[in-house]
C-alpha cells in the first residue's frame, strides 16, 4: 500500500503542508499570496547598479582558473557582465530557451515548501534586494548578486538543471519524514559549497564559493579544509557552518554522477535511517571517506573568522 511518504507529489499547484511536518514559522509579508514572490522585480538605481557592477568586478579577478567550467559558460550565455542587475524578465527568456528554468523575485528567505515547489517548477527565487557599500563584503542573507551571480549561471548546464528541479521535488519526501536539515546538508555541500575535480585541476560550482572572493581561493586552494569526494549518505549526515568558511568541501567527478547519486537514490530508505540530529563534525574524516585532501584545519583550529585568523 502506498504511504504519503511514497506517493508521488503533484507539483502543478502549491501542495499543502501535513501538520505533522517541522518547518521553522516564517510570517508572510501581507501584500504576497502563498507562492511568495514580489509582484515585480525592484527597480534598482545607479548607486545599486555600480554595487553590482563593483561585486562583479572582484568575483571576475579571482574566479578564472578557480571556477567550474559550466559556471565561467554560464556567465557568458548569459551575459551577466552587461553592467547593472539584471532584468529577470530578459534573464529567464534567454534561460528558458537553454533549459527551461526562469528566476522569479522573493523578499527574503521563502519557506521550505514554497522554495522546493519553486524549483520542481523550475523557477529560481532570487533576493529582490542587493547589499549596501556597508554590508558589501558580508551578507547574512542572501541577496540578488548572491543568487543571480551564484546561482543563476550554473543553471545554463542542462545535467545540473535537472538536478535542481529533482532537489526540489525531492524536499516534499524529506519533509512527510522531517528530515529537511539532512535534505539542507545536501544543498549545503553541493549547490552552495560544491567542487567538482576537472582535468586541469579541483574547481568551484557552488554558490556560496563563486560569490565572494575569499572562499573561492580558499575552498580550491586552501591546506586548511578537507576536500573529500562526495557521498551522499555521507554528507546528509554531515553538519556545516552557516557564518564562517567550510571545514571540510565535497568533490564530484561530474554532474551526471552528482544526478546519478541523488536522483537513483532510495531516499525513503535513507529517511527511514537517519537520526534527527547530524552523525558526523563538519571537521570530520572517516573512514569510507574518498580523500582528495586532508586538511591541516589550521584556520578552524586558530578560532576562524571571530579571532581574525588568515584562512590558509
Amino acid at each position: 500500500m502506498a504511504t504519503t511518504a511514497t506517493q508521488e507529489q503533484d507539483f502543478s499547484r502549491l501542495p499543502e503542508m501535513p501538520a505533522e511536518v517541522f518547518t521553522a514559522p516564517l510570517q508572510r509579508p501581507g501584500h504576497l499570496g502563498e507562492d511568495w514572490l514580489e509582484p515585480k522585480q525592484t527597480e534598482y538605481d545607479s548607486d545599486d547598479d555600480a554595487i553590482w557592477d563593483d561585486l562583479f568586478a572582484r568575483q571576475m579577478e579571482v574566479l578564472p582558473g578557480r571556477a567550474a567550467s559550466a559556471f565561467l559558460a554560464g556567465l557568458d550565455k548569459l551575459d551577466l557582465g552587461r553592467g547593472g542587475v539584471p532584468d529577470f524578465a530578459a534573464m529567464s527568456e534567454d534561460l528558458g530557451k537553454l533549459t527551461g528554468w526562469s528566476v522569479v523575485p522573493v523578499p527574503m528567505l521563502i519557506p521550505d515548501h514554497v522554495f522546493f515547489w519553486h524549483l520542481a517548477n523550475r523557477r529560481f527565487p532570487a533576493g529582490n534586494f542587493i547589499r549596501t557599500r556597508e554590508t558589501f563584503d558580508y551578507i547574512q542573507e542572501p541577496d540578488v548578486f548572491h543568487d543571480v551571480f551564484g546561482h543563476v549561471p550554473m543553471l545554463t548546464d542542462p545535467t545540473f538543471a535537472d538536478y535542481m528541479q529533482e532537489y526540489g521535488k525531492a524536499g516534499w519526501k524529506a519533509m512527510r519524514y522531517n528530515r529537511l536539515k539532512a535534505l539542507g546538508a545536501l544543498y549545503w555541500y553541493t549547490v552552495e559549497f560544491g567542487l567538482i575535480e576537472e582535468a586541469d585541476g579541483i574547481k568551484a560550482y557552488g554558490a556560496g564559493i563563486l560569490s565572494g572572493p575569499t572562499e573561492v581561493v580558499y575552498a580550491t586552494q586552501a591546506k586548511s579544509p578537507n576536500r573529500i569526494i562526495l557521498n551522499v549518505d555521507r554528507v546528509m549526515r554531515t553538519d556545516y557552518v552557516i557564518s564562517d568558511l567550510q571545514p571540510t568541501y565535497f568533490v564530484i567527478e561530474s554532474f551526471e554522477d552528482l544526478y546519478r547519486q541523488t536522483v537513483e537514490r532510495d531516499f525513503d530508505r535513507l529517511y527511514r535511517n537517519l537520526p534527527p540530529a547530524f552523525t558526523y563534525a563538519n571537521s570530520a574524516v572517516i573512514d569510507v571517506d574518498n580523500v582528495v585532501n586532508r586538511g591541516t584545519q589550521e584556520y578552524l583550529l586558530r578560532g576562524g573568522r571571530g579571532s581574525g585568523a588568515k584562512p590558509v
